[in-house]
């Protein structure tokens, strides 16, 4: 419901702006597409690029590297692992299941899930576009520090 939900809302949105003022709705949607015309290229070498990497990198692989049980090589690959690639949570979510019954800790998951929805290798050229070099730096560092954190909490208390 909410996948039509959203861009519902968003066309009453932009009709009700446009019975307001016509011209800066017109100048908005112009303003728009350009922003969106300039980040193409990069949109779709990301798209690639992620496509490539779940393409050669097959779930079975992932749970070599991840191990079959926790400790720090197996949370360091997974952080490594994760960083790669920004993944949207209906890709990570099936992959972690998998990976879940192949055996991976559920620490080493948490690293994993946290960092692949969360670090972005591939995106950092993107990010870095619209929010400077360091404040994209400064949040990858920080989601880092954060997913190894959650690993070693989930560890810990599960």
């Amino acid at each position: 419901m909410l996948m039509f939900a959203i861009p519902l809302f968003t066309l009453v949105a932009l009709f009700i702006s446009f019975l307001f003022d016509r011209k800066k709705t017109y100048n908005a949607i112009l303003k728009g597409m350009k922003m969106l015309w300039g980040i193409f290229p990069d949109l779709i070498l990301i798209l690639l690029l992620a496509s490539v990497l779940l393409g050669v990198i097959s779930q079975e692989i992932i749970v070599r590297f991840l191990g079959q049980g926790s400790g720090l090589w197996a949370m360091t690959m997974a952080s490594i692992i994760g960083s790669i690639a920004l993944i949207p949570s209906f890709v990570a979510f099936p992959l972690a299941a998998f990976l879940k019954d192949a055996g991976v800790s559920l620490d080493i998951l948490a690293v994993f899930l946290t960092t692949l929805m969360m670090v972005g290798i591939v995106t950092f050229p993107v990010e870095m576009k619209f929010f400077g070099f360091r404040a994209t730096a400064l949040r990858n560092f920080f989601s880092f520090i954060g997913a190894i954190i959650i690993g070693i909490l989930v560890g810990a208390f599960v």
